[in-house]
């Protein structure tokens, strides 16, 4: 996948994408987009008449910028990664969502111009990409409990209870949930299971904070 911004050749042009849906994105663009000019960046804000998703709007803009910010949580970076892939362009992460699980992994701060610090210093890291059905993903893909709890979890409950909105959430869909029977193939070698949740995991955390594996 495309690496993160890096201070050996700094972007003149960056495209800024926020989900002003996520729970602090409804002020947040205003505030980035003010910061990351003040640092000397050019930016450029997609036309809100534009109905594309992220990796349309990066490849519809890739002729035009040296790199994409995107802010929001961990479903806004996965939505733009076909994109950064297709165009090869370095992606800038602001951990705007409730979770921001992938940006926990690199260790990038939640704190705005914290995480426009980080992109503006230029700080590079190479990261894999995970690909279920033919859909990428940064951090984690998920079926059963955990995708139910995704598919539960809206918006407005997101921006009032942040974190704990999962346990709220997860709560009310323990009580309904039932096990599935699957086959996990790993190594040449199969195993059938009977569980209510199968994870694969690119990163270090998932469900806010959660820790999936040991730093090494």
């Amino acid at each position: 996948m495309p690496p993160m911004l890096t201070s050996q050749q700094q972007p003149a042009t960056a495209l800024l994408l926020i989900n002003e849906k996520s729970r602090k994105g409804d002020c947040a663009r205003k505030e980035a987009l003010a910061q990351l000019t003040a640092q000397g960046l050019r930016v450029i804000v997609p036309n809100a008449d534009l109905t594309m998703t992220y990796s349309e709007l990066i490849e519809h803009y890739a002729d035009r910028v040296d790199s994409v910010i995107v802010g929001g949580g961990d479903g806004n970076q996965n939505a733009a990664a076909s994109g950064l892939v297709a165009t090869g362009l370095p992606l800038g992460v602001l951990p705007l969502g409730a979770a921001n699980d992938f940006a926990r992994t690199l260790g990038i701060p939640f704190d705005l111009k914290s995480a426009i610090s980080v992109i503006v210093a230029g700080h590079r890291r190479a990261v894999d990409l995970g690909k279920v059905n033919g859909h990428m993903f940064f951090n984690v893909s998920s079926i059963g409990f955990s995708a139910a709890l995704a598919r539960e979890l809206t918006a407005e409950s997101k921006k009032r209870w942040g974190t704990l909105g999962y346990a709220l959430a997860a709560c009310k869909l323990l009580r309904q949930s039932r096990p599935f029977r699957a086959e996990i193939v790993h190594e040449g070698t199969a195993e059938r299971v009977r569980t209510i949740q199968i994870s694969v995991g690119n990163g270090r955390f998932y469900d806010g904070g959660r820790r999936a594996c040991r730093a090494r």
